[in-house]
């Protein structure tokens, strides 16, 4: 083979589709989600490119419809995992010294045949098996898992790039290794394009990966891995195991060669798996990568110069796209006395027009909460949030007959620490807290200091050096900020994504800084004629 330096295609942003009435795109999807509507699907494991059975499975079921059974999806056991981890071992040296171009043209060729043939096949698993809106299922399960896809290849390439300089007789470069060991990718429901992300990020730069997706995910998580197999990527580099996270990580975190965690979920679950690796690092060969996404308690903060429209509509996308289903979702407003009056009109109209109910059907704007757990925590936090003195300015009403339906909920509440300002929900409820006009820097200490997450936040003015303050003020607050925009809707190459505090590690998925945690660098130095005396000059 003849050596080279290879450069990778110049990614672009892929295109988003309209569905526009009357389109071919919009008849094709339509049948797509028929079919999909139609058929059971059998979801095995899939360990060293082979579908493994068990003997139990569970169902999968629309959270629109209830009773739409889409998969049956195999249940993991010790043995499967342990298989997994024999087969991520298994092809470790192989996977680590295939050619970086052969790595990534599979993902570049996976992220082609996403753009085409299997675009309305995820698009379609990903509207039924999470109750995604034809949009939100868009530029999630085509548009983001394709720029993952094709951004990391390039952002891969610039990594590789990176090396020492050099001294006359001496050659310095850097040996991008992958880590020592397998990564566990565990990856959340509400993204497909992040269950995509987090298992061929590390493999793309050589690791194997153990990958356990979200149970509620598992539709369109099988169909991804299919994908990828047809995409040519060779058996055991990734290894699709189903069911229950605290088995499968049990497991994974002690073997001695558990090398890195890649995981998006909740605070509570990252925690707990930082302190299960720190109680098992004595069995581990090197310490363990973990990077991870934990969740947000998200801001929208208005300055009285904000415009009173577009305020109200980045509420609403924010907070009530995906029925509030996104990590980065608009949950808690600060908004000045002087604009209340018409934002409150203003949002109110807007969770009221909101098309709700099938999103099979390409004019429902918003679907169901993911399942029946979910649906309790939210009624029961309306609940709660009414009982302590808040108002509901609009929604705040339950439906489980058909689906697990939360009404787009506003809430107003006069204690800036209350439950609804401070905890995390991960739905449909927006809650405001009106402040004195006056009470701007103060306004800003409240945001930076009510809740421990620090993800996404966004500042609305017209007045430069409001804007200023805020993003001076709120530095800490927010890994992604926006000015005059909606906390929601990164785009990879554009926003990298993440957030510190317990909002994460802030690795920035779309980006450069994620690859690089995926790597473990040697530096190599070569003297083309080394000393033959031992003495230095100043010795005389």
């Amino acid at each position: 083979m003849v050596s080279r330096i290879t450069e990778v295609p110049e990614p672009a942003n892929e295109p988003v589709r309209s569905y526009a009435r009357g389109s071919a795109e919009r008849a094709a999807l339509s049948a797509e989600i028929e079919a999909v509507a139609a058929d059971v699907v059998e979801a095995p494991h899939i360990i060293a490119g082979e579908p493994r059975t068990a003997d139990e499975t569970f169902a999968v079921s629309a959270p629109h419809r209830r009773d739409l059974h889409l998969a049956d999806v195999h249940q993991a056991t010790p043995r499967h995992v342990e298989a997994a981890i024999e087969a991520c071992e298994g092809v470790a040296e192989q996977w680590a010294a295939t050619p970086f171009e052969e790595r990534a043209a599979i993902f570049l060729r996976a992220a082609d045949l996403l753009a085409g043939p299997w675009r309305d096949r995820i698009n379609a698993a990903t509207v039924l098996g999470q109750s995604k809106s034809w949009h939100q299922a868009e530029i999630d399960a085509a548009c983001e898992a394709i720029d993952f896809l094709r951004f990391n290849a390039a952002f891969a390439r610039d990594l590789l790039a990176i090396q020492p300089l050099n001294a006359r007789g001496i050659w310095n470069r850097m040996d991008y290794r992958p880590l020592e060991g397998f990564v566990l990718a565990i990856t959340p429901f509400n993204f497909t394009a992040i269950a995509l992300n987090l298992p061929t990020a590390p493999a793309l730069l050589g690791n194997t990966v153990l990958w356990k997706p979200s149970e509620k995910q598992a539709l369109a998580a099988h169909w991804s891995m299919q994908l990828l197999l047809e995409a040519g990527l060779p058996p055991g580099v990734i290894n699709l195991v189903h069911g229950d996270g605290a088995l499968v990580s049990d497991i994974a975190t002690q073997h001695p060669n558990f090398a890195g965690l890649h995981f998006t979920g909740s605070m509570k679950v990252l925690q707990g798996l930082w302190q299960q690796t720190a109680e098992r690092l004595d069995t581990y060969r090197a310490f363990p990568t973990i990077v991870g996404e934990s969740g947000g308690k998200d801001f929208v903060v208005a300055h009285p110069s904000a415009l009173v429209d577009e305020l109200v509509v980045a509420l609403g996308r924010g907070a009530f796209e995906y029925q509030g289903q996104k990590c980065s979702a608009a949950s808690r407003a600060y908004i000045p006395q002087s604009l209340w009056n018409e934002v409150r009109d203003g949002i109110a109209d807007l969770a009221d027009a909101i098309p709700t109910g099938d999103v099979a059907d390409p004019a429902v704007f918003f679907g169901a909460v993911i399942d029946e757990p979910a649906f309790r925590k939210h009624a029961d936090a309306i609940a709660e949030a009414t009982d302590g003195g808040a108002k509901v300015l609009v929604g705040g009403g339950t439906d489980d007959e058909v689906g697990w339906f939360v009404e787009p909920t506003v809430l107003v509440s006069e204690d800036p620490q209350s439950l609804t300002m401070s905890t995390e929900l991960f739905g449909p409820i927006l809650t405001v807290y009106v402040y004195d006009d006056a009470r701007w820097s103060d306004t800003l200490d409240l945001v930076d200091g009510t809740s421990p997450y620090a993800l996404t936040g966004a500042v609305f003015s017209q007045d430069r050096a409001a804007v200023r303050e805020a993003a001076q003020r709120l530095r800490h607050a927010a890994g992604n900020f926006y000015i005059n925009d909606k906390p929601t809707g990164s785009v990879v190459g554009q926003q990298p994504f993440g957030g510190a505090r317990r909002s994460g590690t802030n690795d920035k998925a779309g980006s450069i800084f994620n690859l690089q945690r995926w790597v473990s660098p040697r530096a190599i130095k070569e003297t083309f004629v080394p000393s033959t005396d031992w003495r230095y000059p100043h010795l005389g």
